[in-house]
């Protein structure tokens, strides 16, 4: 028998591809705190799924045509005098409503309105799975590529721009890595818990990272790990897989910052 006849396999490699595409990417939405902007790009691919099968194309292919735009019309607009937050709030919740309105319209159309808003990871089949890893391995090529470039925008714009670097260009970069994550997400986590697994295994990550690079290793590391876990979790009581992966990924946060928070304290007593 192949291996990937296991629905529980193919549910662990797509789960493993999306947390090592979101590793890289969330720990530039956490240095950034465009966590946000990671939420009203997955909200607004809901909106992209209703498109596409409104038009019989590939949802992926629609979810990542509208979380590019999405992505992009953000990115422009706050450059042009209006409030980051009051933007993406608007507009996350603006596109969200949209799509489930549009959804609505949608005739002789058999669809699972849970399974987009909260992921059906049991269910990824081997072109999903094909999909999935075809964007993990280019989100983490783009990042890859765009590093050093990516660190410096992220760190001193001013710095970058003395370097020859434009950070206008370079959010850009991260504009389409977001929506390639938000694309091959939806299957796993879906669209409403998609910003959980680019911002909790990063901030789990940040106390023991040494480097950025550590950092967004560690991060792939929580990352895989919750998926395991809360696929092993899901079968063991039953629960809903998307959501029980982030609560692993939450537990796991939260575990290390109790840690922490007591380590420093060990520390400060030492010191005393």
């Amino acid at each position: 028998m192949n291996i990937l006849d296991n629905f529980m396999t193919r549910a662990a490699l797509a789960g493993l591809g999306v947390a090592l595409a979101a590793a890289p990417l969330g720990c530039f939405v956490v240095w950034r705190r465009m966590a946000y902007f990671g939420d009203a790009t997955a909200h607004a691919s809901i909106l992209g799924v209703a498109l596409a099968l409104s038009f019989n194309m590939s949802v992926f292919a629609g979810a990542l045509a509208v979380a590019l735009v999405m992505a992009t019309t953000v990115s422009v607009l706050s450059g042009r005098g209006f409030a980051m937050d009051t933007l993406l709030g608007v507009m996350a919740h603006s596109a969200l409503a949209f799509g489930l309105v549009a959804v609505s319209f949608l005739k002789g159309v058999r669809i699972d309105l849970m399974a987009y808003l909260f992921g059906d990871i049991l269910a990824v089949g081997r072109v999903d799975l094909a999909v999935i890893w075809g964007g993990a391995v280019l989100v983490v090529a783009l990042v890859s590529w765009r590093w050093s470039a990516l660190l410096t925008a992220t760190l001193n714009p001013d710095l970058a721009h003395a370097s020859g670097i434009d950070p206008r260009r370079e959010q850009l970069v991260l504009t389409l890595a977001l929506a390639v994550v938000v694309a091959v997400a939806i299957k796993v986590v879906g669209v409403l818990l998609i910003a959980a697994m680019l911002i909790v295994p990063p901030a789990a990550a940040r106390p023991f990272a040494r480097t950025p690079e550590a950092m967004a290793a560690i991060s792939a590391l929580i990352g895989a790990i919750s998926v395991l876990g809360g696929l092993q979790g899901a079968l063991m009581f039953d629960t809903p897989t998307g959501p029980t992966i982030v609560c692993v990924a939450a537990i796991l946060f939260l575990a290390v910052s109790v840690g922490s928070g007591l380590r420093n304290m060990a520390g400060q007593g030492g010191e005393k």
